[in-house]
């Protein structure tokens, strides 16, 4: 979708008219059906007449395409500016210029692609524009059938009109050379360069021809993308299909191709507890839909898994090539019905009915999620739902799956037991113990499963250290009763979660890293539930808080030892002087299936330390 088009002579009209903003508005609420705020209207208003001065030039042919806001495909992201035209040889190319209003920026070094700059009222991370850029012109020959089927040249850059260079500058800095050889970032004073760099690719005019063939083309993954990704795959024993996964599997594929040509709803939901391969299926239809010309994505509530996976899939590839098939939950709010061949939701019981930052965005996820694709993949624990926000259960998806006219639904489960040693046993003793559920499993054997509780916490720490060495498998986790520090949220040396008797001290997971459960360093952090969950190690250390303790002859849970800072127990108070047994309730779910999850991430085996001696002295009866 382009919000403004026209061609060179009709732009310079525009801006030269000052009505090139009102244009652009008048256009965006259109057809975005929503209101533009202030700052954005002033940016046009701003960036237009940059633009304006670097076109302004006899060189560059009159007739030359030009879009404002291109929306790109399967995405929320829109291109700022895009030049279309022909080369000396009438090849169609397209010049994308990503416009930036910054005046400062701090150079990232510990993470790819990232800078630091004044948005929205205070400095944050965000991407290089270079990267920026590149990604969005990546995007669409990866994505767009009639640009690889024509050769069409994509061609990136920035603009950042308001920044005046340093020397040396950390736009330019050597981390992100690459970003930078692929998409030119041009500053300000630097228009001139600009506009060689439009003139080396646009030397005819197209009269909007290549922007048509950009917007109207067919939405389909790129050969090259799909052979990089099968590569990725191919032979990785990690992302084998075992008994039920494969049936599961080749349910999932009869059904999307049955969606991808008839275009009728589908929704297939899949249920498995920890460690029964969800994530290892769902990585599976991801490649091989790809591969089959579906658009696909793989999507979660959490980014962790997202990142972890993206990650392993990527390998030594550049990962922007590969982000688009990763999406969070929320990422769905504004898509069009049917615009998604399939979708995969992996983590489905951590869909929330709004998204956003504050939770006010959207209808239902859902929803949402459903009306956007022809098939859907719902990946289900209803045991793990960890956050009072939680909506999604197999009673919620069926409710949305009625009210959306679907015309297919399937439920499948993976029964098998693949995390824990194979031992669905010590997840039946796990419920048993945590009084989730009551079963005939009250003792545990150790041949079927490395479980330990330790009266010192520093000697877990050590051994899940010497199990580390062996293939960076081992992590230390913990329930939420310690606040991150501010001033330590990228400093190891700064202890979040401090435990005086025991004289142990240690950070939680940085927040410079997105794939902590893989970092080489990480086992000198400790992981929370959402960085943690969907994700698996071959041995897990679990510290049990406050939160949790024994007494009374039974386990009990109370959520005023939570952290401050813990985002998942948000409205439990309110929600507490309005109706105590129902809080209490909700808190008692929401604390037990934490720990749960936290115990059930280590295939081989747990290791335990509690706060509560008493906690401690209960578990210890039952193995």
């Amino acid at each position: 979708m382009i919000i403004y088009e026209g061609i060179k002579d009709s732009f310079l009209a525009d801006v030269d008219g000052d009505s090139i903003a009102d244009k652009i508005h008048a256009q965006f609420v259109d057809k975005m059906k929503r209101k533009v705020s202030e700052s954005e209207v002033r940016s046009w208003k701003n960036s237009m007449m940059y633009m304006y001065k670097a076109l302004n030039d006899a060189e560059i042919p009159n007739n030359a395409g030009i879009a404002i806001e291109f929306k790109v495909p399967y995405t929320s992201k829109r291109i700022d500016f895009i030049i279309s035209g022909k080369t000396e040889n009438d090849i169609n190319s397209a010049v994308i210029i990503e416009l930036k209003q910054w005046d400062k920026l701090e150079a990232v070094y510990d993470k790819d692609g990232i800078v630091r700059t004044h948005l929205g009222g205070s400095d944050r991370e965000t991407t290089h524009p270079s990267y920026q850029a590149w990604s969005y012109a990546v995007q669409i020959k990866d994505y767009n059938e009639s640009v690889q089927n024509r050769n069409l040249l994509i061609e990136p850059c920035a603009y950042l009109h308001n920044y005046d260079k340093k020397s040396p500058d950390p736009l330019t800095s050597e981390i992100y050379k690459k970003y930078i050889a692929d998409a030119p970032a041009f500053t300000r004073g630097e228009v001139s360069q600009l506009r060689d760099f439009i003139k080396r690719y646009i030397k005819k005019g197209d009269d909007k021809e290549t922007l048509y063939v950009i917007e109207h083309g067919r939405i389909r993954p790129s050969k090259s993308l799909q052979d990089a990704l099968s590569g990725m795959l191919r032979g990785n024993r990690e992302f084998i299909l075992l008994d039920d996964q494969k049936l599961a599997y080749e349910t999932a594929i009869k059904m999307s191709t049955q969606s991808y040509q008839d275009s009728k709803k589908r929704v297939m939901i899949v249920r498995g507890g920890p460690g029964t391969g969800k994530t290892v299926l769902a990585m599976n239809l991801l490649v091989d839909l790809t591969a089959k010309n579906m658009v696909c994505q793989y999507t979660t509530k959490n980014a962790s898994p997202r990142n972890v996976f993206l990650e392993k899939l990527s390998g030594q590839m550049r990962k922007a090539r590969f982000s688009n098939l990763f999406k969070g939950s929320g990422n769905y709010i504004s898509s069009e019905n049917n615009e998604i061949d399939v979708l995969l939701v992996d983590e489905a019981h951590r869909l929330n009915a709004k998204s956003g930052m504050f939770k006010n965005l959207g209808e239902n996820q859902i929803k949402e999620i459903i009306d956007a694709s022809k098939f859907v993949v719902f990946f289900i624990d209803e045991s793990q739902r960890v956050d009072v926000s939680d909506i999604g259960s197999v009673e919620e998806i069926k409710k949305w799956i009625d009210a959306e006219g679907v015309y297919e639904f399937v439920e499948m489960d993976l029964p098998s037991q693949f995390r824990c040693n194979g031992s669905d046993g010590y997840l039946a003793w796990l419920d048993n113990l945590l009084g989730i559920c009551e079963t005939a499993n009250t003792e545990l054997s150790h041949e079927d499963y490395d479980f330990r509780v330790f009266d010192n916490l520093n000697e877990m720490y050590s051994e899940i250290v010497r199990l580390n060495e062996k293939n960076n498998k081992a992590r230390m986790v913990a329930g939420y009763c310690w606040n991150w520090i501010t001033a330590g949220k990228n400093n190891p040396n700064i202890n979040d979660i401090v435990i005086s008797d025991q004289n142990f001290a240690m950070s939680w997971n940085l927040g410079n890293t997105v794939t902590w459960a893989i970092d080489p360093n990480s086992v000198n952090q400790i992981g929370c539930i959402h960085t943690s969950q969907g994700l698996e190690f071959e041995y897990v250390g679990v510290i049990i808080g406050k939160d949790m303790r024994y007494e009374n002859g039974k386990i009990v849970t109370d959520f005023t030892k939570r952290a401050s800072s813990d985002k998942s127990i948000r409205g439990l108070k309110s929600m507490y002087k309005a109706n105590p047994h129902k809080a209490l309730m909700l808190a008692d779910e929401i604390i037990k299936n934490t720990y749960r999850t936290l115990m059930t991430r280590g295939m081989k085996g747990c290791f335990v330390y509690c706060e509560d001696s008493a906690l401690m002295q209960y578990i210890k009866r039952f193995f």
